[in-house]
């Protein structure tokens, strides 16, 4: 299976490079970086030992779509896409904190729920709900943005502002975009015949001060969608919902005995399991953007990344 897992190109005018748990930044000296989705999956922070093919173009495409389709609401990061794997944008100083909003209780906050917690990074969730039901209104949820191996850690406005991790009128813009973001999201995915269930943003600031939405949006990776179709009626039988996101990669996970705790390995994924995941996320590209996806050449993926890359980096030098 040819699938891109790890990246170590040198382009003119490089200075450094982030390895992150799925996405590698390329620094370049004109304050431009250059993202490469790799096909690398994570799951409970860990990643896992095989890449998933396609699953790289797949994020960076859902991504730069959803990109654009928010630009008016949001100012993003974004300048150029040269390859199916590849975003370029400006530099950035992210936040360190991760914008999670959930509609619904479902995943993270309905295993906590479940414990029998009623508040999460200092919201209150109502009584007497029960596993993806809606919330009476979306709710904000951040996290710390962890380092490379390290878990993400819920935590509360108060604490992000007592900390100083953000200050309080920059909070209140990322608040705002989160907001308006999700809104918007909400309504592609219901064109769609989908629900927007939870997800989350980052955002960073650019050299002259604006704040900005990087990295990924509204992606299986990033996003959890349900089918609208059934919804209410699989609601009212208790029966679980029918998900567009990786959660179908969490739960197999957690059934072969893996949720990322200590002591515990990753299950063997076989070929032809790793075969049915990649399927999932051709399935998920065509259900979140409406359009066809087309495999890209991927006989010599390096190869082609590398000469897309340059070939854009010269055009702007």
């Amino acid at each position: 299976m040819n699938t891109i897992i790890d990246t170590n190109f040198q382009f003119p005018n490089q200075v450094r490079v982030y390895k992150g748990k799925v996405r590698e930044v390329y620094y370049m000296g004109n304050d431009l970086l250059v993202m490469v989705a790799t096909d690398r999956l994570s799951a409970f922070d860990v990643v896992m030992p095989k890449g998933i093919p396609y699953k790289g173009q797949i994020l960076n495409q859902i991504a730069t779509k959803m990109m654009k389709a928010t630009e008016d609401l949001v100012p993003n990061w974004l300048v150029a896409t040269p390859d199916p794997n590849v975003a370029v944008g400006h530099l950035c100083e992210p936040f360190k904190v991760e914008m999670v909003i959930r509609g619904y209780l479902s995943g993270h906050a309905a295993r906590e729920y479940k414990a029998g917690k009623r508040m999460l990074c200092g919201v209150t969730m109502p009584e007497g709900m029960k596993e993806n039901d809606k919330f009476p209104q979306p709710i904000i949820t951040p996290a710390t943005k962890a380092e490379k191996g390290d878990h993400d850690e819920d935590i509360s406005r108060e604490d992000i502002l007592k900390r100083g991790i953000v200050s309080e009128e920059d909070y209140h813009v990322l608040e705002d975009y989160t907001r308006k973001l999700f809104e918007r999201g909400t309504e592609i995915a219901a064109e769609r015949g989908l629900i927007l269930v939870d997800t989350k943003y980052e955002f960073g600031k650019t050299k002259d001060g604006r704040i900005v939405l990087i990295d990924e949006i509204h992606t299986p990776d990033s996003s959890r969608y349900f089918y609208a179709d059934g919804y209410e009626d699989r609601q009212a039988k208790g029966e679980p919902q029918k998900q567009l996101s990786k959660e179908f990669v969490r739960q197999w996970l957690i059934a072969n005995g893996f949720q990322g705790l200590e002591g515990q390995s990753v299950p063997y994924m076989s070929d032809d399991y790793i075969s049915t995941v990649s399927d999932r996320y051709i399935e998920l590209y065509e259900n979140i953007t409406g359009e066809t996806f087309v495999k890209a050449d991927v006989s010599n993926i390096e190869d082609r990344i590398y000469k897309n890359v340059l070939d854009y980096l010269k055009s702007v030098s």
